[in-house]
């Protein structure tokens, strides 16, 4: 079977009650559509892919979403995979591409190749971190960006949901807690409410987009 240009898929909010009231959105996804959202959940796992497709039913970002079940074979879903980045550990990390960085606990297991963000870390992105504070010359983004200097951080892999290449350094308890003094004197308000959890984090993830 020849994978169709364009999908009608239905979707609607996901609840947990077994009844939902929720209204039914009916739209044409183009197959391109269709496949990045689905590698945001399953990362480019043919087999996954393949399978989610055929059942033609797919849980993304708190919508659950429908379509007429789709029979892929391995050539035509490779050659539709292909269109899509790949995960490259031989991409250096640069600190100019950075974007965000999350930091998170112990609790949190690095994984190589498809990448899960927790959904319990601490969020930074490059413009709320870098806001100067009045009468200072640095900031906590400049603070963060000391790490990756000290300890060069490791590849684990892509993000097809953040369109990004993932790197992460381990950081001691020394280190989160002098992370924590500079949030306290550099960061904006809405970091500082976080000064608990970046003492207590062990790693920094760093998410770096691709320009092309």
């Amino acid at each position: 079977m020849t994978l169709p240009a364009q999908i009608p898929v239905k979707y609607t909010e996901e609840e947990a009650e077994y009844l939902s009231v929720r209204p039914v959105v009916k739209q044409t996804f183009q197959l391109a559509e269709l496949v990045d959202m689905i590698l945001g959940v399953t990362g480019k796992d043919p087999a996954r892919v393949q399978q989610i497709l055929r059942t033609g039913t797919l849980v993304f970002n708190f919508y659950r979403y429908w379509w007429t079940g789709l029979d892929a074979n391995a050539t035509e879903l490779a050659v539709e995979l292909a269109r899509f980045p790949d995960a490259d550990p031989s991409r250096p990390f640069r600190a100019e591409e950075c974007s965000v960085a999350l930091l998170v606990g112990k609790n949190f297991l690095p994984a190589h190749g498809h990448v899960t963000l927790p959904a319990n870390g601490i969020e930074l992105s490059r413009a709320d971190a870098g806001r100067k504070r009045l009468l200072s010359r640095k900031t906590f983004w400049d603070a963060l960006m000391v790490l990756p200097q000290d300890s060069v951080p490791a590849y684990l892999g892509y993000s097809y949901l953040r369109r990004a290449d993932l790197y992460m350094v381990e950081i001691s308890p020394d280190q989160a807690a002098s992370l924590a003094r500079a949030a306290e004197k550099l960061a904006p308000r809405s970091v500082r409410a976080h000064l608990e959890q970046i003492s207590a984090a062990a790693r920094i993830l760093f998410l770096c987009p691709r320009s092309s």
